[in-house]
């Protein structure tokens, strides 16, 4: 199994990254503020407009340190990335499915068939452990539905049956999201799914914690030999991570949505980490993105048992599990792509 290794954030944008020797080193007005061994590091995400030397580039491509610019806000803007890895039969048969509507509706359904179990099972563990501060009812009636919807899901052989079972279930899911925030209530309340721009504080969170991990996915498949690019279920774009989307519909609820209530019920963002600009967005402040990335790496080396595997791992791997469990369908090793079922 892959290691899980560490992953260097800049969060301020007024930072250069470069090359010394097999480090990276990290500038603020050409003073060395930091330096952490490459061999430590599985990837560097930065924040804002900063740049990065074309020696420290070649660097992270030549030692698959994946390389990812972000905006402020969150919003993935580039990555760097070397040779393309993987067999070309693997990805000529991920582009073969992709092109089939049929076959790719198969692999759709089973990542949209994880992403409502799991979403599901998020209103059932808050209505269990939460049963004296929420309505248990209205939560379980929610709950009823998403299973219903899960059925449906399953014999689903068509894309745009799918896309409306998906979104229907979504919809079903975030209505009693609000339910969940139980502290700090007059700062961060959840009214609907807003995302460009995020208009209050928890969609902020919300929307920066799926760009982790949108970028985990495409690094994690990459990582495998596929083509984030191509996917099953969302569509081709230009720049779009498609099947990274696809893939990451399973984690959403699991790794974005329980920690980000969790930051907020145990008062570790707090209002002040946020700033409302004149359109109404809402971003973090740098303070906001420490304390938000220093909890999502804690997360992501907390261990869990893979639902497939049976096997513990840390939950920052789970990403490249699925991934790896995807080219092992792909190859016909796998009679179907199995989901990340969380409990």
């Amino acid at each position: 199994m892959k290691r899980l290794l560490n992953t260097l954030y800049v969060t301020s944008g007024n930072k250069y990254l470069s090359l010394d020797g097999e480090n990276v080193v990290v500038l603020e007005e050409q003073q060395e503020i930091g330096r952490i061994p490459l061999h430590n590091l599985q990837a560097i995400i930065t924040f804002g407009y900063t740049g990065a030397s074309p020696a420290l580039m070649g660097a992270c491509t030549q030692r698959n340190i994946d390389l990812s610019f972000m905006s402020g806000n969150g919003r993935f803007l580039a990555r760097v990335i070397g040779e393309v890895k993987g067999n070309v039969t693997l990805r000529k048969q991920q582009y073969r499915i992709s092109d089939n509507k049929e076959e790719s509706a198969r692999i759709a359904r089973n990542f949209i068939l994880g992403k409502v179990y799991n979403s599901r099972w998020i209103l059932e563990r808050a209505a269990r452990d939460y049963a004296m501060r929420l309505d248990a009812d209205r939560l379980k009636k929610k709950s009823a539905f998403l299973a219903q919807s899960i059925g449906k899901i399953r014999v689903c052989e068509k894309a745009d049956e799918l896309l409306g079972l998906e979104g229907e279930a979504a919809s079903v899911y975030f209505s009693v999201f609000d339910d969940l925030i139980l502290q700090q209530k007059e700062d961060f309340y959840f009214n609907r799914r807003n995302k460009r721009p995020p208009l209050d504080n928890v969609n902020a969170m919300l929307s920066f914690g799926y760009s982790l991990l949108a970028g985990m996915c495409g690094g994690a498949l990459e990582a495998v030999g596929l083509d984030p690019y191509v996917g099953f279920f969302h569509t081709d774009r230009p720049g779009r991570m498609s099947l990274a989307l696809d893939l990451m519909e399973e984690f959403r609820s699991v790794m974005v949505d329980r920690f980000g209530l969790t930051l907020i019920n145990k008062k570790i963002m707090k209002e002040k980490y946020f700033i409302k600009k004149e359109n109404g967005a809402v971003i973090m402040t740098d303070d906001g993105r420490k304390a938000f990335l220093s909890a999502w790496q804690n997360k992501k080396q907390e261990m869990i048992k893979h639902p497939f595997l049976d096997e513990k791992i840390e939950w920052g791997m789970a990403p490249y599990v699925q991934a790896m469990l995807l080219t092992r369908y792909l190859r016909g090793d796998l009679d179907e792509y199995p989901p990340f079922f969380w409990k």
